[in-house]
């Protein structure tokens, strides 16, 4: 049985139905027309379907396992914590496929936290399930490498690839396998992260350097389109943004120059050159934008 949260399933859910290892799908909190999707696929090939749609209807899913009697339970990006009257179908029968490292980046969106936080590698960890958030055994935590320019749905695509042949691989190990090894997590690295907030998507021009700016920008690209800044007094959100080595001795996060690109001065003498942004009068180029502003388009000019 599978039990996930979305699209970023689907790699998995399809290759573990080719390789015929799925008897039941159950989604939680998913969009109508996902839903819809997975219903149909799952009446088409004789899988056991059910919607969580919210908390209150996971008292619900104790009775679905019990009448499927699955051997497994693989959780993908699943939205609810799953209680113990659950949990208790079977000791490590449930195993979480978090898209992240465990222990160190707990929490709802960790593709978000490994590239604000500049990391080069993050993984897929596989882990038994308990009643607290990511904090199971750990059986294994696969490394997939961050590349230069990576966002957030370029990482998410990368992880959604290598999710499919993960959980086939650990549903191969199930099947041959007397005993899994696993290990409790180290709880001197944990760290569980919030689900982001304002305060985390917005660029402090007076603090951040330009590849901490970059590394935001990319980590709100496309979830949040962009990363939230205030720019010529207003507010935006810039969506595209490459590192111009190029020293200034403009007062950082000030518009340093146009080309192409809207050349901002941040404060480790460095610029970011802005391509994309988001403003209340919709997605533009630089071009686009500068035109909104006369003391810009003079400059462009």
């Amino acid at each position: 049985m599978v039990l996930c949260g979305g699209k970023f399933a689907f790699k998995a859910l399809q290759l573990l139905a080719y390789e015929k290892f799925i008897c039941a799908v159950g989604i939680g909190k998913g969009a109508i027309t996902i839903i819809d999707a997975l219903e149909r696929e799952s009446e088409d090939n004789n899988f056991g379907f059910k919607s969580f749609p919210d908390k209150k209807s996971i008292t619900e899913m104790r009775a679905w396992i019990d009448n499927v009697q699955p051997d497994y339970i693989f959780c993908i990006s699943f939205p609810f914590l799953l209680p113990e009257s659950v949990l208790s179908y079977g000791s490590n029968k449930f195993i979480n496929f978090h898209p992240g490292p465990l222990p160190q980046y707990r929490g709802v969106m960790p593709i978000f936290e490994v590239l604000k936080n500049q990391e080069t590698e993050t993984a897929i960890c596989a882990h038994f399930m308990n009643s607290k958030f990511d904090e199971g055994n750990i059986i294994f935590n696969d490394p997939i490498a961050i590349q230069e320019g990576d966002t957030y749905g370029k990482l998410t695509v990368k992880l959604s690839d290598r999710m499919a042949q993960v959980t086939l691989n650990m549903a191969n190990m199930l099947q041959f396998a007397n005993n899994i090894p696993n290990q409790p997590q180290d709880e001197t690295l944990s760290y569980y992260y919030e689900k982001p907030e304002l305060s985390d998507t917005y660029i402090n021009w007076k603090h951040m350097t330009a590849s901490e700016i970059i590394s935001l920008i990319n980590a709100c690209n496309p979830w949040n389109t962009g990363a939230d800044a205030s720019l010529l007094g207003e507010q935006v959100k810039i969506i595209s943004a490459t590192l111009l080595n190029q020293p200034h001795n403009n007062q950082r996060g000030t518009i340093v120059s146009i080309t192409e690109t809207l050349n901002i001065a941040c404060i480790d003498n460095q610029q970011i050159a802005v391509e994309i942004l988001s403003t209340d009068s919709g997605i533009m180029t630089v071009a686009q934008f500068a035109i909104l502003h006369p003391v810009l388009t003079n400059i462009f000019n």
